[in-house]
């Protein structure tokens, strides 16, 4: 019942996401800094590619469980360094169809919880800025948590984190004043 209620707003929240992420990337480039090459990139894509490993994560140096991870060689390793979580996807020329699609559908399901969550907890006649409270808090949880528990877990750098927080303020507003606006 609720999305057929909240179906334009799940929808206008998640093209008007869509846009302001496309800004952000393709026009401020706010996040552009985030990435760096290795400056023997040749050599490490030949090591990566001479141990055949299949597309998936990995950890380096990998250990199987905590008891390995405390034998003398495997703490030199970790002393030694580099530690590293590594990301191996299929080789081919890249392509952003895929993962746009798939972050429209993300948006559209973080607008279907919205609405239930909205209508569940706001009347019919709140007004704008109770319903933009509500329907941006999870949003905003949605569209940051991932980063942060990158930052915690993998080392993502604090101030990648940092910018994808400010990502997520902007997506949980934008979410917000798109149900508040559309609510009634």
């Amino acid at each position: 019942m609720f999305i057929a209620q909240l179906g334009i707003p799940i929808l206008a929240s998640a093209v008007l996401v869509f846009v302001a992420s496309s800004v952000i990337h393709m026009v401020i480039k706010w996040h552009q800094s985030e990435y760096r090459g290795f400056p023997n990139e040749d050599a490490v894509r030949s090591a990566i590619r001479a141990g055949n490993a299949a597309p998936g994560q990995y950890f380096v140096p990998y250990c199987r469980d905590m008891k390995e991870m405390a034998a003398p060689e495997m703490q030199a390793k970790y002393v030694e360094g580099p530690l590293a979580f590594i990301t191996l996807r299929s080789p081919g020329a890249p392509s952003m169809g895929r993962p746009l699609v798939l972050w429209f559908l993300y948006s559209v399901g973080i607008g279907v919880i919205t609405a239930y969550v909205a209508s569940k907890t706001l009347h019919a006649d709140a007004t704008f800025w109770q319903v933009c409270r509500v329907a941006s808090v999870l949003p905003f949880l949605a569209y940051c948590g991932g980063s942060v528990q990158m930052g915690i877990w993998m080392g993502k750098p604090w101030a990648n984190v940092a910018r994808d927080i400010v990502d997520a303020l902007i997506y949980g507003a934008i979410t917000g004043a798109t149900f508040a606006w559309l609510w009634h």
